[in-house]
């Protein structure tokens, strides 16, 4: 999955399904928490830690709604997501690697 949005953007959301490795959502209900981690590629520190938004917890989505600090340096970054159950176990999706997220220099 590559999400594109441009410098400084903050619509759209950022909007992933949990799965599993065979495809199926994940269903994370009565989670007690999930977030959003990115990072620049070759970078030693997170750009974002923050919380997401589940909007189908059945259905494994979650979003998050960007501010502009989050979009405000271009590249291309990993993404992930990671998800605190009820009995605290965590667990981070993908779990095979990472998504990425390419912030392009808009024009202004």
């Amino acid at each position: 999955m590559a999400f594109r949005i441009k410098t400084n953007d903050t619509s759209p959301k950022l909007a992933v399904t949990l799965e599993d490795a065979s495809g199926n959502a994940i269903d994370i209900t009565g989670n007690n928490g999930v977030r959003f981690h990115m990072k620049a590629f070759g970078a030693t520190s997170l750009k974002v830690d923050a919380p997401m938004t589940v909007t189908n917890a059945s259905g494994g989505i979650v979003q998050y709604p960007w501010v502009a600090a989050d979009t405000n340096t271009a590249g291309t970054y990993y993404g992930e997501v990671e998800v605190t159950y009820a009995d605290n176990t965590v667990e981070t999706f993908p779990n095979n690697g990472y998504f990425t997220i390419i912030i392009k220099e808009d024009l202004d």
